[in-house]
């Protein structure tokens, strides 16, 4: 069998506007001023970046933030969400010839209700986020959990992201990756433009 990781938000749904306006929601209620859209998006996919300590200025999550985020995040990440273009149609190409999957940095409650919403859901086998895991990405460990799960070669998997943190994670496992420009990142290089681009790639790869 041959399976395909992805990444959630940037890669298959634009969930931009949500994850900033939660994010600003937390900074607001901690007396920060909020910050614009592009920004917040850039940071948040940014390895190097530590983004407690970025956001709201502490070195690891509080208690308090987490419950501002995800009491937030809860009642609004439906509004403004959608898929990106191409995405609907490439997953229901895909879902006969590949065990589909994700892996978010997302949680998974919401990322399930997210793909749920938006059609999708059903055709993923296994949808990870950062609390499935002890170290989200970059780290490793959801890939591998993945591979594990479904008793995958990493030769016989790819893992299609569109920020360093999911190709990190992808070499860390000797996984296969394609990065997309279409989400919260703008890569200079080694990046594709189109979904067409990427069934060519994927096609590439297991053919």
């Amino acid at each position: 069998m041959k399976l395909l990781m992805f990444d959630m938000d940037g890669t298959l749904i634009d969930s931009g506007t949500s994850i900033t306006n939660t994010i600003n929601h937390v900074r607001e209620n901690l007396g920060f001023e909020i910050l614009e859209k592009n920004y917040i998006l850039e940071k948040v996919n940014d390895p190097n970046v530590n983004a407690a300590e970025f956001f709201y200025g502490t070195p690891d999550f509080t208690e308090e933030q987490k419950v501002l985020f995800e009491e937030h995040y809860n009642a609004n990440c439906l509004n403004d969400l959608e898929l990106y273009e191409g995405i609907e149609k490439l997953i229901d190409d895909l879902r006969t010839d590949f065990i589909l999957t994700i892996a978010t940095n997302a949680n998974s409650f919401f990322a399930k209700k997210m793909l749920d919403h938006l059609g999708i859901g059903k055709h993923f086998k296994t949808i990870l986020g950062y609390d499935s895991v002890k170290k989200a990405k970059p780290h490793p460990e959801m890939v591998y959990k993945i591979l594990d799960t479904h008793n995958i070669k990493n030769h016989n998997a790819q893992f299609i992201g569109d920020s360093h943190k999911d190709i990190m994670a992808a070499k860390n496992a000797n996984v296969d990756w394609v990065l997309v420009n279409w989400g919260f990142s703008n890569h200079d290089e080694h990046a594709i433009e189109s979904v067409a681009e990427l069934e060519k790639k994927i096609k590439e790869k297991f053919n």
